[in-house]
């Protein structure tokens, strides 16, 4: 079937963070919410539909999660990345962060050092910090208007720094990188030499576009498979946040069994109702739904791009290679962290992510989400127009 992602849904009312935390986050309501990553579009009809015959049972007790629920996952897995899975590698977590949390207490001891590659996802800081672990920081490189993993920099901080843990975002939130099979190659035979676990949140996997192949990091090599784990979510891929489910594979058995015990000991093990619904039927039915929002999303990133380049060449779009979210290099507009801030808030009136809150890197970005309907991206652009020009 052929979806309307120009469809105007109503998300005021909803409780929805995006659009009604608005006031209490940026101190105005009346800005364009283009910040966190969940998209504007309804969800697939098959998922809604099985959501409503579910609900009409009436009854919503403890679930157990069925064999067609694995089978589903897999069959996505080969599917979108052919990588052959099997049941009992699949754990289960409310979400990502939880999983990170489980995995930083499993695997590590308290001031025990982990490297995360700045700019990245803000929480990955405060989940090491939190958990009384030291963070270390391998900057990714950006050059010619890309970013690179620097790799004499990460083999140099795991010698120094003993280092006994990597997350790793891939794709890559905020820059869009799309790693390639050489370079999480690279990654592995580092990690490899130091004995390192790669904790790897690809929670972004199905989100990519033409001539880009995402690749599970586990999925390289026997080596990578015994001590990577892999955190997958439906949540960015069919806009499921709110169900809060994730899976984690972990192919190595005895990571396997420490992981479990952990979100066991937490009472994290179960799985809310709907999610369970939801996640079997986006994974056996989504694809054609997922094809179209991507195709619309690409037009979205593809009318930014050059409304960028012909209206505000001030602000350098970084194409994304994956992810629905546009990592915007605002230097040329010689504001500091607070004026920038300003300057989209009261300016341009746009709700959109600080790049300093993904790592000193990110100082002079700002993030924007393109998940949302054309017109939109329209009104973004064109406020954002309206502010340089004044200042011009």
């Amino acid at each position: 079937m052929a979806y309307n992602f120009d469809e105007i849904v109503d998300r005021e009312n909803t409780n929805g963070i995006k659009w009604e935390s608005v006031q209490d986050i940026y101190g105005a309501s009346d800005l364009l919410p283009l910040w966190v990553a969940d998209m504007d579009f309804r969800g697939p009809s098959p998922v809604m539909e099985a959501l409503k015959q579910r609900a009409e049972l009436g009854v919503f007790g403890y679930t157990e999660r069925p064999d067609s629920l694995y089978e589903a996952i897999e069959g996505w897995v080969l599917r979108k990345h052919q990588w052959r899975i099997v049941k009992n590698w699949i754990c289960w977590s409310p979400g990502v962060l939880p999983a990170l949390t489980a995995c930083i207490q499993t695997f590590t001891k308290p001031g025990d050092r982990i490297i995360i590659q700045p700019p990245v996802y803000p929480p990955f800081f405060k989940v090491v910090k939190d958990n009384g672990r030291e963070l270390v920081t391998n900057p990714l490189r950006y050059v010619n208007d890309r970013y690179e993993i620097d790799f004499e920099d990460l083999t140099n901080k795991f010698r120094t720094t003993g280092a006994k843990m990597l997350i790793l975002c891939s794709p890559h939130n905020p820059v869009g990188r799309v790693w390639t099979r050489d370079e999480l190659s690279r990654i592995e035979a580092i990690c490899t030499e130091f004995d390192a676990l790669i904790i790897s949140d690809e929670i972004h996997a199905d989100l990519t576009y033409p001539s880009f192949q995402h690749i599970p990091m586990a999925s390289l090599s026997a080596g990578a498979a015994e001590r990577t784990i892999v955190c997958f979510a439906p949540s960015k891929t069919f806009n499921l946040a709110g169900l809060q489910s994730s899976y984690i594979v972990i192919p190595n058995k005895e990571l396997r069994i420490a992981f479990n015990k952990t979100m066991a000991r937490g009472h994290l093990s179960m799985s809310n109702t709907f999610a369970i619904t939801a996640s079997e039927s986006a994974y056996r039915d989504g694809d054609e739904w997922l094809e179209q929002c991507l195709a619309y999303i690409r037009a979205n990133i593809d009318y930014a791009a050059e409304f960028f380049a012909l209206h505000i060449p001030e602000i350098k779009m970084i194409n994304p290679e994956g992810t629905y979210l546009l990592w915007l290099d605002c230097s040329r507009l010689g504001l500091d962290t607070a004026g920038l801030r300003r300057f989209m808030v009261k300016e341009a009136k746009l709700a959109l992510n600080e790049g300093v809150s993904f790592g000193t890197e990110g100082e002079g970005f700002m993030r924007l989400n393109a998940a949302c309907r054309r017109a939109t991206i329209e009104e973004a652009l064109q406020r954002l127009l309206n502010a340089v020009k004044a200042r011009r």
